[in-house]
């Protein structure tokens, strides 16, 4: 028995971490998915997240994100500081729960650190991409939500939320080489990455996101139950 692992990714202010609870909660009510699990097919659904997705990662998030911290982080220091957040993660946490055969919805993973650190700030591709196979042990996403959205919008949307953490406060120039990070990396593999419009409401946006994961439920179970 082997989980999934779904990942959502974007720029800030996409709603990534509204959206995977409503999907959490929409799976619990889908017949077909509760069907799977009664038939032990599936395990349970956990959200996590990159960085922060283990008791390590907590520590490594607050000197990664926290904009209090003293000090300018070198961008190769940056880089390897998510590196280390991913390979703790991905053994203590992604491969074991996967193993068990849970879904799990993670708030980021390797297209961020290519979108970011890559495309944002300028260092070597081929390099992150070494350091995301190192991390990760060869484990990809089965689906990638790509929450899109206008770079100024996302960042407003930011701003309403309060005090901005340390990626938040970039300038506009870096979030949009962000942006056209993730376009580049969505034309590259556009069957595992799926762009979602994150400007509707935020119901709509789960309404699409529903309609995602129900077809990809269809494709991976062929005997899933009529919902």
């Amino acid at each position: 028995m082997a989980g999934k692992l779904i990942v959502f990714e974007g720029v800030e202010g996409g709603g990534k971490s509204s959206q995977i609870q409503h999907l959490q909660a929409w799976l619990q009510t889908h017949s077909g998915f509760c069907a799977l699990q009664t038939q032990g097919e599936i395990s349970q659904v956990l959200l996590t997240r990159e960085p922060g997705g283990t008791d390590l990662g907590q520590t490594l998030r607050a000197l990664l994100l926290d904009a209090a911290q003293g000090g300018v982080m070198h961008d190769r220091t940056e880089l390897l500081l998510y590196a280390a957040d991913r390979a703790q993660h991905v053994a203590e946490s992604l491969q074991p729960a996967l193993a068990e055969g849970c879904w799990i919805l993670c708030d980021r993973f390797v297209d961020s650190t290519l979108a970011y650190q890559g495309y944002g700030r300028g260092l070597s591709l081929d390099l992150i991409q070494q350091l995301n196979r190192i991390a990760t042990g060869g484990l990809q996403a089965d689906l990638t939500l790509w929450l899109k959205l206008d770079v100024r919008l996302g960042l407003q949307r930011s701003q309403r939320r309060g005090a901005l953490d340390r990626m938040e406060q970039a300038d506009l120039a870096f979030h949009q080489r962000v942006q056209a990070g993730f376009e580049a990396l969505a034309q590259m593999q556009p069957e595992r990455m799926i762009a979602v419009n994150a400007e509707a409401t935020e119901a709509e946006v789960a309404h699409q996101i529903q309609r995602i994961v129900e077809s990809q439920l269809a494709a991976w179970y062929p005997s899933l139950p009529v919902s």
